[in-house]
């Protein structure tokens, strides 16, 4: 790929986020204030010295209205934005691109969304458009990602009960880390025995391998890394970021294994080769993944070079990816159990890294690595569907160099 990447010429001073939760008290307009605002006092500015912002929402707003009406923004540059679940990345990435060009000195990224008042389960209308070659069928998001296990399942020759096995212990695992996090939308300990028992929904996913519908919003304020220190004393720097669209072609594609995301492997090496990242598995600390269905987490840790291929099933069954793994994935409870506001959660994927890589998440769930200096942090979305999807990966650090 042609990028050329933004390494630490950009850091992020002040982050917030709204908990994921059904807000029925809440509206788009005050999940915006809440986390604008607070992001605002984390970096120790105010939102009138802020330059320019992007919103990123798939459903929940219109044009930069969606930002400047709620917070009184007097006459600034605004773009709201949307890329499906990768949404919130997309408005960071935005937002970051312009500061390392000179064009802003400092710039706020905002992800929202609220889902719960619509009645549908997920983005209803508002998803993917139909192909013009009708090589796309109806279908839902839980019946879409059930394929990566039956094609998991068939490339490296595992049978039900092993698969559903590696499933249920990544189930399991997001809800211990979301059980011990404030924000998250899920703060319960799942078992096995509920895992099993839970209805069935597609293909071989029940209800416990979903993420859930939920409303929030997270902010991020980002300027030029030289400056960094003007604003806190514990910045975080921008060391790849990469956003991909893959040409739609997996349902057409008889080559297509439905065993891996070609978008999540192209996003990934083109970050890791702006950060400098030769071996993901043992330089990245920490990684925040876009487990919207639980075997889209498994193909994922393949995917981004976290295990060798046909093998993650058993680094999962190892505990290679638990809180106190060797590379622990998804310490906030992921999207399984923090909650899945579509145009939040890549904004809310760097809030939990934020916390990690500064040494502030809470006792319990704090990755002792994590704040050591040179730890990185990733940050990955799916948005679309397996064989039809968008891919962003970024990684962090907590020092520059």
């Amino acid at each position: 790929m042609a990028s050329n990447g933004i390494k630490d010429r950009v850091a992020i001073v002040g982050m917030s986020c709204t908990r994921f939760a059904e807000h029925w008290d809440k509206s788009v307009e005050d999940l915006v204030i809440d986390s604008a605002t607070a992001a605002a006092v984390a970096a120790k500015t105010d939102l009138a010295d802020i330059d320019a912002f992007w919103v990123g929402t798939a459903a929940s707003g219109a044009s930069g209205l969606t930002l400047s009406r709620p917070l009184r923004l007097p006459y600034k540059p605004v773009t709201r934005l949307e890329n499906l679940c990768a949404t919130g990345s997309e408005s960071l990435r935005n937002a970051c691109y312009a500061v390392a060009s000179g064009a802003y000195d400092i710039a706020m990224a905002v992800g929202v969304e609220k889902l719960k008042d619509t009645g549908n389960s997920g983005l209803g209308g508002a998803g993917i458009p139909d192909a013009a070659d009708d090589s796309r069928w109806e279908s839902s998001a839980p019946a879409n990602f059930s394929i990566l296990a039956e094609g998991y399942a068939r490339a490296h020759d595992l049978s039900v009960a092993q698969l559903r096995e590696v499933l249920t212990h990544i189930a399991r695992k997001n809800h211990y880390n979301g059980a011990r996090n404030p924000l998250a939308q899920f703060r319960k300990e799942i078992s096995a025995e509920a895992v099993a028992k839970s209805p069935p929904i597609a293909g071989m996913l029940g209800v416990l391998d979903c993420s859930g519908v939920a409303d929030g919003a997270a902010a991020a304020v980002v300027v030029r890394a030289e400056d960094a220190y003007r604003y806190t004393d514990k910045p975080i720097f921008v060391k790849g970021l990469s956003l991909v669209a893959g040409p739609s072609a997996g349902f057409i594609d008889h080559n297509h294994d439905f065993a891996r995301i070609p978008e999540v492997i192209a996003a990934a090496e083109d970050t890791y080769r702006q950060a400098g990242i030769e071996i993901p598995a043992q330089q990245i600390t920490i990684a925040e993944v876009h487990d919207c269905f639980t075997p889209t987490e498994l193909v994922l840790m393949e995917d981004l070079g976290f295990s060798e291929r046909g093998t993650a099933w058993r680094d999962v069954l190892d505990g290679a990816f638990d809180l106190d793994g060797r590379l622990p994935v998804n310490p906030s409870g992921g999207l399984k159990a923090f909650g899945h506001p579509v145009g939040a959660s890549g904004l809310r994927m760097l809030y939990e890294c934020w916390l990690q890589l500064r040494g502030e998440a809470e006792d319990g769930r704090q990755v002792p690595k994590a704040r050591d200096d040179g730890a990185l942090a990733l940050t990955n979305n799916v948005g679309g569907a397996p064989g039809d999807c968008v891919s962003f990966v970024g990684i962090f650090g907590n020092q520059p160099g």
